[in-house]
């Protein structure tokens, strides 16, 4: 039985211990460190145990000179975003499809919001948007059906350019099939992502304050790349 197909409900508080980004100049990974408060960087290559993904936005609002941010749904032609401003309040919801303008002109991006498995057995996230996204989803389109019994591989990147503007984008591989322990281990994390979602859509209404998210302003980045 596929792990993606588990229901167990209990948690709720988001599983993920990081919340990663790639950093074009740096062509690198990076993550906001709450206690140290600043960005902390993850070099290639990495590998990851792929759990599930979800679609969710970020950004930066000028008018209220904060961060963007969204519920994380999994089909985003069915379920409903309510978007927000960390101090500018509500932005849109509905359907990513009926409100993208508002998205878009209010400073908000789309993003891939894959949670994963890191060598040290935690739950981390990896946001994804740009350029990325396009990257991520073709490997996706040829590689899904592998991601649940062997590794992610990020080794190296590609250099890309769009006009005058130069950026780098992560490739992604498949690796090594999982051991009999490591897939018990993408077995047990699955689970605790599964139950967090399970009882976040099983709120009535969408409720939104960044902080119950795991959402840090400061993290979030205003580049396109």
């Amino acid at each position: 039985m596929s792990r993606r197909s588990l229901n167990e409900t209990t948690g709720s508080t988001n599983p993920a211990t990081k919340f990663l980004e790639w950093k074009s100049n740096d062509k690198c990974f990076a993550y906001y460190d709450r206690e140290a408060k600043e960005q902390v960087k993850v070099q290639l290559p990495i590998k990851v145990q792929f759990l599930e993904h979800f679609h969710n936005v970020k950004g930066w609002n000028d008018a209220s000179s904060s961060g963007i941010y969204s519920n994380e749904v999994k089909f985003i032609s069915k379920e409903p975003l309510k978007v927000k401003a960390f101090k500018g309040g509500d932005i849109a919801e509905g359907l990513y499809s009926e409100i993208r303008g508002k998205i878009r002109d209010a400073g908000g991006k789309y993003y891939r919001s894959v949670y994963a498995v890191n060598d040290t057995g935690e739950i981390i996230n990896l946001q994804f948007k740009g350029a990325v996204v396009s990257a991520y989803s073709d490997f996706m389109n040829e590689n899904e059906g592998k991601c649940e019994s062997s590794f992610i591989e990020i080794n190296s990147f590609d250099k890309k350019k769009k006009g005058a503007t130069e950026y780098t984008v992560p490739t992604f591989e498949i690796g090594a099939a999982f051991t009999a322990k490591q897939n018990e281990l993408a077995n047990d994390k699955y689970k605790d992502v599964a139950s967090y979602f399970e009882n976040y859509k099983a709120k009535t209404e969408i409720v939104l304050d960044g902080k119950s998210l795991e959402i840090d302003e400061d993290s979030i980045s205003h580049l396109d790349f």
